[in-house]
Protein backbone atom coordinates (compact mmCIF):
# COMPACT_ATOMS: atom_id res chain seq x y z
CA UNK A 1 0.00 0.00 0.00
CA UNK A 2 1.37 3.41 -0.97
CA UNK A 3 2.25 5.65 1.96
CA UNK A 4 -0.24 8.48 2.34
CA UNK A 5 1.20 11.93 1.70
CA UNK A 6 1.25 14.55 4.44
CA UNK A 7 -1.03 17.54 3.88
CA UNK A 8 -0.27 21.11 2.89
CA UNK A 9 -2.89 23.86 2.77
CA UNK A 10 -3.02 26.62 0.17
CA UNK A 11 -4.59 30.01 0.86
CA UNK A 12 -4.82 33.36 -0.91
CA UNK A 13 -5.19 36.74 0.77
CA UNK A 14 -7.61 38.45 -1.62
CA UNK A 15 -6.23 41.98 -1.24
CA UNK A 16 -7.89 44.28 -3.77
CA UNK A 17 -6.32 47.12 -5.74
CA UNK A 18 -7.46 49.74 -3.21
CA UNK A 19 -5.93 47.88 -0.27
CA UNK A 20 -2.49 47.88 -1.94
CA UNK A 21 -2.91 51.58 -2.65
CA UNK A 22 -4.05 52.27 0.91
CA UNK A 23 -1.07 50.55 2.52
CA UNK A 24 1.25 52.25 0.02
CA UNK A 25 -0.22 55.69 0.77
CA UNK A 26 -1.50 56.39 -2.76
CA UNK A 27 -4.16 58.95 -3.57
CA UNK A 28 -7.47 57.57 -4.76
CA UNK A 29 -7.53 54.44 -2.63
CA UNK A 30 -10.67 55.71 -0.88
CA UNK A 31 -12.56 55.43 -4.17
CA UNK A 32 -12.04 51.67 -3.75
CA UNK A 33 -10.81 50.77 -7.25
CA UNK A 34 -11.05 47.05 -7.92
CA UNK A 35 -9.35 44.54 -10.21
CA UNK A 36 -11.64 41.64 -9.32
CA UNK A 37 -13.10 41.63 -12.83
CA UNK A 38 -9.61 40.78 -14.12
CA UNK A 39 -8.04 38.83 -11.28
CA UNK A 40 -10.81 36.57 -9.97
CA UNK A 41 -11.63 34.84 -13.31
CA UNK A 42 -7.90 34.62 -14.01
CA UNK A 43 -6.99 32.87 -10.75
CA UNK A 44 -10.06 30.60 -10.78
CA UNK A 45 -9.15 29.36 -14.26
CA UNK A 46 -5.56 28.67 -13.17
CA UNK A 47 -6.76 26.77 -10.10
CA UNK A 48 -9.20 24.77 -12.23
CA UNK A 49 -6.33 23.73 -14.52
CA UNK A 50 -4.50 22.42 -11.45
CA UNK A 51 -7.67 20.82 -9.97
CA UNK A 52 -6.91 22.75 -6.79
CA UNK A 53 -9.38 23.99 -4.17
CA UNK A 54 -8.04 26.61 -1.74
CA UNK A 55 -9.06 29.16 0.91
CA UNK A 56 -9.63 32.79 -0.14
CA UNK A 57 -9.31 35.26 2.74
CA UNK A 58 -11.78 38.00 1.77
CA UNK A 59 -11.94 41.65 2.89
CA UNK A 60 -15.44 42.67 4.01
CA UNK A 61 -15.29 46.11 2.38
CA UNK A 62 -15.20 44.50 -1.06
CA UNK A 63 -18.69 43.10 -0.59
CA UNK A 64 -20.20 46.62 -0.71
CA UNK A 65 -19.82 46.69 -4.49
CA UNK A 66 -22.44 44.73 -6.42
CA UNK A 67 -19.91 43.89 -9.14
CA UNK A 68 -17.31 42.74 -6.61
CA UNK A 69 -19.95 40.62 -4.90
CA UNK A 70 -20.66 38.83 -8.16
CA UNK A 71 -17.00 37.83 -8.47
CA UNK A 72 -16.77 36.82 -4.81
CA UNK A 73 -19.73 34.49 -5.31
CA UNK A 74 -17.82 32.85 -8.17
CA UNK A 75 -15.19 31.77 -5.63
CA UNK A 76 -17.56 29.59 -3.61
CA UNK A 77 -19.49 28.53 -6.71
CA UNK A 78 -16.24 27.05 -8.04
CA UNK A 79 -15.66 25.02 -4.86
CA UNK A 80 -13.29 27.23 -2.87
CA UNK A 81 -13.86 28.34 0.70
CA UNK A 82 -13.97 31.88 2.12
CA UNK A 83 -11.99 33.09 5.11
CA UNK A 84 -12.23 36.35 7.05
CA UNK A 85 -9.50 38.92 6.25
CA UNK A 86 -11.06 41.77 8.31
CA UNK A 87 -13.48 44.42 7.07
CA UNK A 88 -11.26 47.44 6.38
CA UNK A 89 -7.91 45.69 5.77
CA UNK A 90 -5.87 47.81 8.17
CA UNK A 91 -2.49 46.27 9.00
CA UNK A 92 -2.48 47.92 12.42
CA UNK A 93 -5.37 45.74 13.61
CA UNK A 94 -3.35 44.79 16.69
CA UNK A 95 -3.77 48.36 18.00
CA UNK A 96 -7.60 48.13 18.01
CA UNK A 97 -9.60 47.92 21.23
CA UNK A 98 -11.47 44.69 21.96
CA UNK A 99 -14.75 46.35 20.95
CA UNK A 100 -13.35 47.61 17.65
CA UNK A 101 -11.82 44.23 16.83
CA UNK A 102 -15.16 42.57 17.51
CA UNK A 103 -16.98 45.01 15.24
CA UNK A 104 -14.41 44.42 12.50
CA UNK A 105 -14.69 40.63 12.66
CA UNK A 106 -18.49 40.49 12.84
CA UNK A 107 -19.00 43.03 10.05
CA UNK A 108 -16.66 41.13 7.71
CA UNK A 109 -18.09 37.75 8.69
CA UNK A 110 -21.68 38.79 8.00
CA UNK A 111 -20.83 40.56 4.74
CA UNK A 112 -18.84 37.61 3.38
CA UNK A 113 -21.59 35.14 4.25
CA UNK A 114 -24.16 37.38 2.59
CA UNK A 115 -22.39 37.37 -0.78
CA UNK A 116 -20.78 33.90 -0.79
CA UNK A 117 -23.43 31.92 1.06
CA UNK A 118 -20.84 30.48 3.46
CA UNK A 119 -19.92 31.49 7.00
CA UNK A 120 -16.22 32.03 7.67
CA UNK A 121 -14.55 29.94 10.38
CA UNK A 122 -10.93 30.95 9.76
CA UNK A 123 -9.19 34.33 10.00
CA UNK A 124 -5.99 35.93 8.78
CA UNK A 125 -5.03 39.45 9.80
CA UNK A 126 -3.95 41.94 7.12
CA UNK A 127 -0.17 42.36 7.21
CA UNK A 128 0.01 39.36 9.61
CA UNK A 129 -1.47 41.54 12.38
CA UNK A 130 -2.96 39.84 15.44
CA UNK A 131 -3.56 40.41 19.15
CA UNK A 132 -4.85 38.56 22.20
CA UNK A 133 -8.12 40.47 21.92
CA UNK A 134 -8.46 39.28 18.33
CA UNK A 135 -7.95 35.65 19.37
CA UNK A 136 -10.58 36.02 22.10
CA UNK A 137 -13.08 37.46 19.62
CA UNK A 138 -12.44 34.62 17.18
CA UNK A 139 -12.94 32.00 19.90
CA UNK A 140 -16.14 33.71 21.05
CA UNK A 141 -17.44 33.72 17.46
CA UNK A 142 -16.79 29.99 17.08
CA UNK A 143 -13.86 30.22 14.67
CA UNK A 144 -11.83 27.06 14.14
CA UNK A 145 -8.46 28.72 13.62
CA UNK A 146 -6.40 31.86 13.25
CA UNK A 147 -3.73 31.98 10.54
CA UNK A 148 -2.18 35.40 11.16
CA UNK A 149 1.32 34.62 12.40
CA UNK A 150 4.37 34.61 10.11
CA UNK A 151 7.34 33.25 12.08
CA UNK A 152 10.29 35.10 10.52
CA UNK A 153 12.97 37.50 11.70
CA UNK A 154 12.71 39.53 8.49
CA UNK A 155 9.58 41.58 9.30
CA UNK A 156 11.44 44.79 10.29
CA UNK A 157 13.57 44.62 7.13
CA UNK A 158 10.47 44.17 4.97
CA UNK A 159 8.82 47.12 6.74
CA UNK A 160 11.89 49.33 6.25
CA UNK A 161 12.01 48.51 2.53
CA UNK A 162 8.27 49.11 2.21
CA UNK A 163 8.47 52.52 3.87
CA UNK A 164 11.33 53.56 1.60
CA UNK A 165 9.30 52.72 -1.48
CA UNK A 166 6.01 54.24 -0.25
CA UNK A 167 4.50 57.72 -0.24
CA UNK A 168 3.40 57.50 3.39
CA UNK A 169 3.51 60.49 5.71
CA UNK A 170 5.25 60.34 9.09
CA UNK A 171 1.88 59.91 10.77
CA UNK A 172 0.92 57.06 8.45
CA UNK A 173 4.27 55.34 9.02
CA UNK A 174 3.75 55.67 12.77
CA UNK A 175 0.33 54.01 12.47
CA UNK A 176 1.98 51.18 10.50
CA UNK A 177 4.99 50.83 12.81
CA UNK A 178 4.30 47.12 13.41
CA UNK A 179 3.56 46.26 9.78
CA UNK A 180 4.92 42.75 8.95
CA UNK A 181 5.69 42.14 12.63
CA UNK A 182 8.62 42.51 15.00
CA UNK A 183 11.98 40.68 14.98
CA UNK A 184 10.61 38.59 17.86
CA UNK A 185 8.03 37.02 15.48
CA UNK A 186 10.91 34.83 14.31
CA UNK A 187 10.87 33.04 17.66
CA UNK A 188 7.27 31.94 17.23
CA UNK A 189 6.52 28.29 16.57
CA UNK A 190 6.11 26.95 13.06
CA UNK A 191 3.92 23.98 13.81
CA UNK A 192 0.21 24.47 14.53
CA UNK A 193 -0.60 24.89 18.21
CA UNK A 194 -3.31 25.99 20.63
CA UNK A 195 -3.48 29.50 22.06
CA UNK A 196 -4.47 29.39 25.74
CA UNK A 197 -7.06 32.16 26.19
CA UNK A 198 -7.80 31.45 29.85
CA UNK A 199 -10.82 29.88 31.55
CA UNK A 200 -10.25 26.69 29.56
CA UNK A 201 -10.73 28.44 26.22
CA UNK A 202 -8.39 27.82 23.30
CA UNK A 203 -8.11 28.46 19.57
CA UNK A 204 -5.87 26.81 17.00
CA UNK A 205 -3.10 28.79 15.33
CA UNK A 206 -1.95 27.65 11.86
CA UNK A 207 1.10 29.80 11.08
CA UNK A 208 2.11 30.74 7.56
CA UNK A 209 5.01 28.34 7.06
CA UNK A 210 8.57 29.59 6.84
CA UNK A 211 11.69 27.45 6.43
CA UNK A 212 12.36 25.53 9.66
CA UNK A 213 15.46 26.53 11.65
CA UNK A 214 16.26 29.51 9.40
CA UNK A 215 12.73 31.00 9.49
CA UNK A 216 13.13 32.29 5.92
CA UNK A 217 9.84 32.87 4.06
CA UNK A 218 9.09 30.72 1.04
CA UNK A 219 5.56 31.73 0.17
CA UNK A 220 4.92 32.48 -3.48
CA UNK A 221 6.02 36.15 -3.44
CA UNK A 222 9.58 35.08 -2.59
CA UNK A 223 9.57 32.23 -5.08
CA UNK A 224 8.39 34.58 -7.86
CA UNK A 225 11.31 36.88 -7.10
CA UNK A 226 13.80 33.99 -7.24
CA UNK A 227 12.17 32.46 -10.30
CA UNK A 228 12.56 35.69 -12.20
CA UNK A 229 16.30 35.51 -11.51
CA UNK A 230 16.72 31.78 -12.08
CA UNK A 231 14.22 28.94 -12.18
CA UNK A 232 16.96 26.60 -10.97
CA UNK A 233 17.55 28.83 -7.95
CA UNK A 234 13.83 28.94 -7.22
CA UNK A 235 13.53 25.15 -7.40
CA UNK A 236 16.56 24.69 -5.13
CA UNK A 237 15.13 27.09 -2.55
CA UNK A 238 11.67 25.48 -2.63
CA UNK A 239 13.03 21.94 -2.44
CA UNK A 240 15.27 22.94 0.47
CA UNK A 241 12.26 24.38 2.31
CA UNK A 242 10.22 21.22 1.67
CA UNK A 243 13.10 19.03 2.82
CA UNK A 244 13.45 21.01 6.05
CA UNK A 245 9.70 20.80 6.67
CA UNK A 246 9.74 17.04 6.20
CA UNK A 247 12.80 16.57 8.44
CA UNK A 248 11.11 18.53 11.22
CA UNK A 249 7.61 17.12 10.57
CA UNK A 250 6.28 20.64 9.95
CA UNK A 251 2.98 20.73 8.01
CA UNK A 252 2.90 23.43 5.35
CA UNK A 253 0.51 26.38 5.15
CA UNK A 254 1.42 27.99 1.82
CA UNK A 255 0.43 31.59 1.14
CA UNK A 256 -0.52 33.36 -2.11
CA UNK A 257 -1.32 36.99 -2.91
CA UNK A 258 -3.04 38.35 -6.04
CA UNK A 259 0.09 40.08 -7.32
CA UNK A 260 1.88 36.71 -7.24
CA UNK A 261 -0.30 35.54 -10.11
CA UNK A 262 -0.86 38.64 -12.19
CA UNK A 263 1.58 41.24 -13.49
CA UNK A 264 1.71 44.87 -14.51
CA UNK A 265 0.76 43.82 -18.03
CA UNK A 266 -2.80 43.29 -16.76
CA UNK A 267 -2.92 45.55 -13.67
CA UNK A 268 -1.09 48.62 -14.93
CA UNK A 269 -2.18 50.78 -11.98
CA UNK A 270 0.03 48.68 -9.66
CA UNK A 271 2.97 48.35 -12.03
CA UNK A 272 5.21 50.16 -9.51
CA UNK A 273 4.91 47.34 -6.95
CA UNK A 274 7.88 44.94 -6.56
CA UNK A 275 7.61 42.01 -8.94
CA UNK A 276 5.01 43.61 -11.19
CA UNK A 277 7.58 43.82 -13.99
CA UNK A 278 7.18 40.02 -14.26
CA UNK A 279 4.48 39.13 -16.77
CA UNK A 280 1.30 37.32 -15.77
CA UNK A 281 2.32 34.43 -18.01
CA UNK A 282 5.68 34.06 -16.26
CA UNK A 283 4.07 34.24 -12.81
CA UNK A 284 1.52 31.55 -13.67
CA UNK A 285 4.31 29.38 -15.09
CA UNK A 286 6.26 29.67 -11.82
CA UNK A 287 3.12 29.05 -9.77
CA UNK A 288 2.31 25.87 -11.68
CA UNK A 289 5.84 24.55 -11.18
CA UNK A 290 5.64 25.32 -7.46
CA UNK A 291 2.27 23.56 -7.12
CA UNK A 292 3.51 20.55 -9.10
CA UNK A 293 6.48 20.28 -6.74
CA UNK A 294 4.24 20.54 -3.68
CA UNK A 295 1.84 17.94 -5.14
CA UNK A 296 4.68 15.43 -5.45
CA UNK A 297 5.24 15.69 -1.72
CA UNK A 298 1.88 16.65 -0.21
CA UNK A 299 -1.86 16.31 -0.50
CA UNK A 300 -2.97 19.92 -1.15
CA UNK A 301 -6.08 21.05 0.72
CA UNK A 302 -7.87 24.19 1.89
CA UNK A 303 -7.34 25.49 5.42
CA UNK A 304 -10.47 24.01 6.96
CA UNK A 305 -9.36 20.56 5.80
CA UNK A 306 -5.92 21.34 7.22
CA UNK A 307 -7.51 22.09 10.59
CA UNK A 308 -9.68 18.96 10.43
CA UNK A 309 -6.62 16.86 9.60
CA UNK A 310 -4.76 18.27 12.59
CA UNK A 311 -7.62 17.41 14.93
CA UNK A 312 -8.12 13.92 13.56
CA UNK A 313 -4.43 13.03 13.63
CA UNK A 314 -3.69 14.70 16.96
CA UNK A 315 -1.02 16.87 15.37
CA UNK A 316 -1.70 19.93 17.54
CA UNK A 317 1.07 20.55 20.00
CA UNK A 318 0.21 19.60 23.57
CA UNK A 319 1.66 22.81 24.97
CA UNK A 320 -0.71 25.79 25.10
CA UNK A 321 0.60 29.32 24.56
CA UNK A 322 -0.78 32.39 26.25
Amino acid sequence: MAKKKPIASISLDLDNQWSYMKIHGDDGWDQYPSYFNIFVPHVLNVLDELDLKITFFIVGKDTESEENSRYLKMITDRGHEPGNHSYHHESWLQSYSYEKVEQEIIAAEEAIERVTGQRTTGFRGPGFSWSNDLLKVLEKRGYNFDASTLPTYLGPLARMYYFQKSDLSKEEKKARKELFGKFSEGFRRLKPYQWDLGSGKTITEIPVTTMPVFKLPFHLSYLIYLGNISMSLMKLYLNSAIRMCKLTNTPISFLLHPLDLIGGDQIQQLAFFPGMNVSSTKKVEIFKKVIQTLQKNYELVNMTKHHTYLKEHAKLQAMKLN
